[in-house]
């Protein structure tokens, strides 16, 4: 039986791998602003986070920033007033079927005053956003 040539192996496996890194895209979002989410005795994890859109509120960790209550949309520091342009941006990167079944995610350090959730509840009202949900760790109890 004659042997099975394999010299243009490590060629075909660099080919796939080289396949497989152009294709993959990897979303990192550096964190700006602390979060110590509140506890919550009832946690359910989403399921498909590819449809699930991130708010973070808290302070930010460069007090050159302030020292305020400061809200981060992807890698930015945003105002509630830009809410609205972001779920647009979001919904338009989404095919017409999952864009009912976006679901925005309010991460909130637990200092952050109620008014503001309530403020930035109000613009995701207003750009169509009813899906929310609201991060936070499980309780010890």
């Amino acid at each position: 039986m004659p042997e099975l040539n394999t010299s243009s192996m490590p060629d075909l496996v660099f080919a796939i791998l080289f396949f497989f890194m152009v294709t993959t895209t990897m979303r990192s979002e550096e964190l700006m602003v602390r979060l110590k989410l509140p506890t919550a005795t009832e946690i359910q994890k989403l399921e498909k986070k590819s449809l699930v859109t991130y708010i973070n509120i808290g302070p930010a960790m460069d007090p050159k920033y302030g020292t305020g209550t400061q809200m981060q949309l992807n890698d930015k520091f945003a105002q509630v007033e830009d809410i609205q342009d972001y779920i647009a941006q979001e919904k338009s990167s989404l095919n017409e079927a999952d864009q009912q079944l976006m679901t925005v995610s309010i991460k909130a350090d637990e200092d952050t005053r109620m008014r503001y959730i309530s403020d930035v509840k109000q613009a995701l009202r207003k750009a169509y956003a009813l899906k929310i949900s609201y991060s936070a760790r499980k309780s010890e109890n």
